[in-house]
């Protein structure tokens, strides 16, 4: 006789709503597949100076989730870009609230997850973490609606499609504000080799 199968959850919609039916794995689930990208999506679009506000946030997205959980209509699109959609909305009223534009620079923390395997000589892992501290703060210094739609694309792994259902603006204005990003970045990183030379 085989044993009992688990309940067949098919997609993150699924997953909502059992949750909604009162199953608490089933939300536990989801914020575990989601609770990492979304936390990083908040942390860097906060950036450095307001970093502390992030675990608040984050919390304040999941609640909302929990919440409104029925509100969810997977015909318009994923979980995803409706999770990232809460986030964006909390951190921008943050933003609202502080009054606070773009931020400053990036801790060794976040440089740290960027710099690669600790196999490098003294000098390599030095000179990674300090490329890696240029692009956090590259990033960071990108015009706020730039940086969002990069990190959406770039971390958050979203389609230019979710973006724009995240944002709220057309798909044109997503490619453009990802292709400015992109060029500022290039740039301002050619600068920071440049001027290391």
């Amino acid at each position: 006789m085989e044993p009992a199968a688990e309940t067949p959850w098919k997609d993150d919609a699924d997953l909502l709503r059992a949750h909604g039916a009162g199953d608490s794995h089933a939300f536990a689930r989801l914020y575990d597949r989601y609770d990492r990208p979304c936390f990083l999506f908040i942390r860097r679009l906060l950036g450095a100076a307001q970093g502390d506000a992030a675990e608040d946030l984050h919390q304040e997205t999941w609640i909302a989730i929990s919440k409104t959980w029925a509100a969810f209509d997977p015909a318009r699109g994923s979980f995803a870009a409706w999770l990232f959609t809460i986030a964006r909305r909390k951190t921008w009223d943050h933003f609202r609230r502080q009054r606070v534009a773009v931020l400053a620079s990036a801790t060794h923390d976040e440089a740290a997850m960027i710099v690669p395997d600790p196999g490098l000589t003294p000098l390599e892992q030095v000179q990674s973490r300090e490329l890696a501290q240029e692009i956090v703060n590259a990033v960071e210094a990108l015009p706020l609606e730039q940086r969002g739609v990069f990190i959406l694309f770039a971390q958050a792994g979203l389609s230019l499609e979710e973006i724009a259902e995240v944002t709220g603006v057309a798909m044109e204005t997503v490619k453009s504000r990802l292709r400015y990003a992109r060029a500022k970045l290039r740039l301002s990183l050619a600068g920071e080799r440049t001027a290391h030379v």
